[in-house]
């Protein structure tokens, strides 16, 4: 059965999952998401639907499904009813709002295929208000190519860049363990965020099924803090970001949003998080909790350049 990050699912007993990973060996990897309430505030189909945090996804399952309960959720397959496709109902998403089909027409008019687009989250789902946010998936390296898209639009004007409340909005809610400028600064030049029609989207980045292969399992042995260069960050988009290095601890995996595609190849960084023995050598987890307290990825070759100013 395949499924990738950014689709979602929902299970015979009518409940929503996002899928969170690219290997499914006894069961889909998930997070619960949506669950019918007649008193909820999200409306699909005529259904009323509640949405889980994390914590309350986790306790409520423990209650109704404790099998499904491992370091994520684990939905049996014969408990799937039905996947949602981001790249199958772009179309239908497009169709229905205006601002999701303006984007999409950049990236089109820009050599991004309709076939390498998607819509995720509640959009997706059409559990969505006419205030959610926007969330775009991009599949595989056109992801790359639709980010410098964006980037140019925004020269052009018809993408506008995120405005200072909606950073700080980003930023608390986050609560990264980095300052508010260093946090600024580092997403501005990712590139993968914006508004249109004063609505905030994101650009989001999916592996192609070519390009999906297993992570090997790994064994927690410290913490620890190192500065290493960045050798490969062609996957730091993903979930996990993955960052290659030039150092002892090979590479670092990402698992916090806030810090995906925090720096680039050939940057020096700065990285805290927990260490970990596996079958190819040591590597760093950075996102071992939600907030991921006292861990975090930061681009020295960043920072160096802006203290630097105008010379």
């Amino acid at each position: 059965m395949r499924a990738r990050i950014r689709d979602f699912l929902e299970s015979r007993d009518g409940w929503i999952f996002s899928v969170v990973d690219y290997i499914h060996t006894d069961g889909v990897r998930s997070l619960l998401r949506y669950i019918p309430d007649e008193s909820g505030e999200r409306i699909a189909g005529g259904r009323r639907y509640r949405k889980l945090d994390f914590d309350d996804a986790f306790e409520f399952l423990r209650a109704a499904h404790p099998e499904y309960v491992r370091d994520v959720h684990v939905v049996p397959f014969d408990d799937v009813r039905r996947f949602f496709r981001p790249a199958d109902e772009l179309p239908r998403v497009r169709a229905e709002d205006e601002r999701v089909g303006k984007i999409a027409d950049i990236l089109e008019e820009h050599g991004i295929p309709e076939r390498c687009i998607g819509i995720t989250g509640s959009m997706l789902l059409g559990l969505h208000s006419r205030s959610s946010d926007i969330d775009l998936v991009v599949y595989g390296s056109a992801w790359w190519r639709a980010r410098d898209v964006i980037a140019d639009a925004k020269r052009s004007g018809l993408i506008q860049e995120l405005d200072s409340a909606t950073w700080m909005k980003i930023y608390m809610k986050r609560k990264p363990s980095i300052p508010f400028d260093e946090f600024v600064a580092h997403e501005m030049r990712k590139g993968n965020r914006g508004m249109i029609d004063g609505t905030y989207f994101d650009l989001l980045f999916t592996r192609d099924w070519d390009e999906i292969e297993p992570v090997p399992a790994g064994r927690p042995i410290r913490r620890g803090r190192i500065v290493a260069e960045v050798t490969d960050a062609r996957y730091s988009f993903d979930s996990p970001g993955i960052f290659r290095l030039d150092h002892e601890i090979g590479e670092i995996l990402c698992y916090s949003h806030t810090y995906a595609g925090q720096a680039f190849e050939g940057e020096m960084i700065e990285a805290s998080g927990v260490i970990e023995e596996t079958p190819d050598g040591l590597r760093m987890v950075v996102g071992t909790t939600r907030e991921a307290k006292g861990e975090w990825i930061r681009s020295l070759t960043l920072m160096s350049s802006l203290s630097r100013g105008c010379g």
